[in-house]
């Protein structure tokens, strides 16, 4: 396991504009929304290859089935780490719940392209494990 790579930072907001005015003050290079609905999804890239996400709780509800239903996401963070292949997301995830940490959500073929799956750490902060993005898989 010790091949996974810290490169993401998800954060659960409630109030996107003025998140997305937080960190841009702070250096961020966060596009301005596309489309006609509000923003549900903010991403951009920070030094090393590293990812800063703004989402807003329903959207984290549609990739974290941990978090169905819930109506406290404000706040909760997700740090990603990269895996090199899917299975390793899936080897890695067994090796972790079967140490007795918790499971939120079970490896999955994601909507973008990657295997994912979270995984909770002694203090309750979920950790996602995420194998490259297969473009054929989107």
């Amino acid at each position: 396991m010790a091949d996974a790579i810290l490169n993401q930072l998800n954060i659960v907001v409630g109030d996107m504009a003025a998140s997305r005015d937080f960190y841009r003050r702070l250096g961020a290079d966060i596009p301005d929304p596309q489309g006609d609905g509000p923003p549900f999804h903010e991403t951009c890239g920070l030094a090393n290859d590293f990812d800063l996400d703004l989402d807003a709780p329903h959207f984290a509800q549609a990739w974290n089935a941990g978090w169905a239903d819930r109506d406290d996401l404000a706040g909760r963070v997700v740090l990603g780490f990269h895996v090199k292949s899917r299975e390793k997301v899936d080897e890695t995830y067994a090796e972790v719940t079967g140490a007795g940490y918790r499971r939120l959500q079970q490896p999955y073929d994601a909507f973008w392209g990657a295997r994912y799956a979270i995984v909770e750490d002694p203090n309750g902060i979920a950790v996602g494990l995420m194998s490259p993005v297969d473009p054929a898989r989107r």
